[in-house]
């Protein structure tokens, strides 16, 4: 398969009000691409827009304001786009959301709003977008799974069954659509520095103590510049790889996965208790 041309083509992102979505997007943007933008923040949204405007005025850039966990406004918007452009050259599934807490500690209302918004809503925009994908011959679809589409550490139940089901249901498509020209990339970013884990929600039964000083912990892992992230990741859908690693916080989860994949959770574990003790020696009056 060719290269992904990206220049004069149409690319529908979601999540692209911030973090590796607004990445991506002044990175499409550099390249040319015309430019369709989702998001649930519309203030945000409408800034990354202006900005992008601002920079390249040659370009097409449209921005909808939608709540992906909801299904009825997916559907809503998926429509609107499709209408609009009958040919996409690039699709990126990028939008996600977090919550915190083991599975006894969440609601089922909880837990379905990540896959929801995770998963669901990648599949249906997908299935919705996917003729105009066909339409563009040479097109690709990236979606963004995650290092815990990798491994399943304790306390992130819900985000990795999401990221996980986005990444079977990516390789099942890439399998699917390489006679029809299609590309398709799966990413898995690291240590990303955006503000998901600062957004995410908390489960009804998590000890908020406990989870700040995890929540700390695990901030200070994300030290990967979404700009070059997200330059990673065109570069994989430019040079049609089916899967993108960013970061040495997803291929070394992804090697132990490899070697220990029924028993890299101990080490995990290991990793955290020295992790508490480092805290716990490092606080006032230690």
């Amino acid at each position: 398969m060719r290269d992904l041309v990206l220049p004069g083509g149409t690319a529908v992102v979601t999540g692209a009000a911030g973090g590796i979505g607004a990445a991506l997007t002044h990175g499409l943007a550099r390249r040319g691409s015309h430019l369709v933008l989702l998001d649930r923040d519309a203030e945000r949204l409408a800034a990354v827009a202006a900005a992008v405007r601002a920079a390249h005025p040659d370009l097409r850039v449209d921005t909808h304001v939608v709540d992906l966990a909801d299904a009825d406004d997916t559907a809503r918007i998926a429509e609107v786009v499709r209408t609009a452009h009958p040919r996409i050259r690039l699709l990126v599934n990028n939008a996600g959301v977090a919550l915190g807490g083991r599975f006894d500690q969440v609601t089922l209302a909880e837990f379905g709003w990540v896959i929801d918004v995770n998963f669901r809503a990648v599949v249906q925009l997908t299935h919705a977008l996917l003729p105009a994908l066909k339409a563009d011959p040479g097109s690709h679809l990236v979606t963004v799974s995650s290092l815990f589409g990798l491994i399943a550490p304790a306390g992130q139940a819900a985000y990795a069954a999401s990221k996980f089901a986005v990444r079977g249901f990516t390789e099942a498509l890439r399998h699917e659509l390489v006679d029809d020209g299609i590309g398709v990339t799966c990413v898995h970013p690291g240590g990303i520095r955006t503000g998901i884990a600062a957004a995410a929600r908390v489960g009804s039964g998590v000890d908020p103590d406990e989870y700040e000083a995890g929540r700390r912990q695990f901030e200070k892992l994300l030290t990967i510049d979404p700009a070059d992230a997200a330059e990673k990741i065109i570069e994989g859908a430019r040079r049609r790889r089916g899967r993108v690693l960013v970061g040495w916080s997803a291929t070394v989860p992804d090697l132990l996965a490899r070697l220990l994949p029924a028993s890299y959770g101990r080490l995990l574990a290991l990793g955290a208790r020295r992790a508490a003790r480092r805290r716990s020696a490092a606080a006032p009056g230690a």
